[in-house]
């Protein structure tokens, strides 16, 4: 898919969809949370939510007191939906409407958090433009937190194909600047109760 046909997909289920209508939405990221606090980040750590959309963790980090948030997506009408339901304190977040495999990074973050959007890219090209955006905009010693669908996860989301991935593969994929630190499978259910199986990897970043 090419970058003008990937960013109107997103552009028009951001449209045509409420925020509880599709199927990654979640009531509470507890995963990523946990292991964005497993990873040290402080208050004043610089965070990248990669695909973020209309996530709700860009609330809790806010809640939660840290200053140094982005959110990264494709779609323009997703991060409006995450502005509205902030309010105010959407002025305390950084709000990027770009896509993240010719975005050019300007800052080093701390945390790159990505919950299902790498798993998208299933051409090569897009998965080493990807990764490429990754070493320059990741700190050495920083962490890359990548939710993919595990093996045994679903073979197509939002009725596009995905890559499925264990830790090892993972791994593999992102090359050796990226270490992998921890790993877990999760359970996801869907608004209307199907459940999906998550890989989520950690990876510090070498130098």
């Amino acid at each position: 898919m090419g970058d003008a046909s990937r960013q109107a997909h997103w552009e028009n289920v951001y449209t045509t969809k409420g925020e509880n209508e599709v199927s990654w939405f979640q009531q509470s990221p507890a995963p990523s949370l946990e292991l964005i606090v497993q990873a040290g980040a402080t208050g004043n750590s610089a965070i990248i939510d990669i695909g973020g959309g209309a996530s709700r963790l860009v609330d809790h980090l806010v809640e939660l007191g840290f200053e140094d948030v982005t959110v990264l997506d494709l779609s323009d009408a997703a991060l409006k939906a995450a502005k509205a339901r902030l309010g105010v304190r959407a002025d305390r977040v950084r709000w990027l409407v770009a896509d993240a495999t010719i975005w050019e990074p300007v800052m080093r973050y701390d945390i790159w958090h990505d919950r299902a959007a790498f798993h998208f890219l299933t051409d090569e090209k897009d998965r080493a433009a990807y990764i490429e955006r990754l070493r320059r905009g990741l700190k050495i010693g920083g962490h890359a937190i990548i939710a993919t669908f595990a093996l045994d996860g679903p073979e197509k989301c939002s009725g596009l194909p995905v890559a499925r991935y264990d830790s090892a593969s993972l791994g593999q994929t992102l090359g050796t600047s990226f270490k992998l630190v921890h790993t877990q499978r999760h359970e996801h259910a869907t608004p209307w109760d199907s459940r999906q199986i998550f890989q989520f990897s950690v990876f510090r970043r070498e130098s």
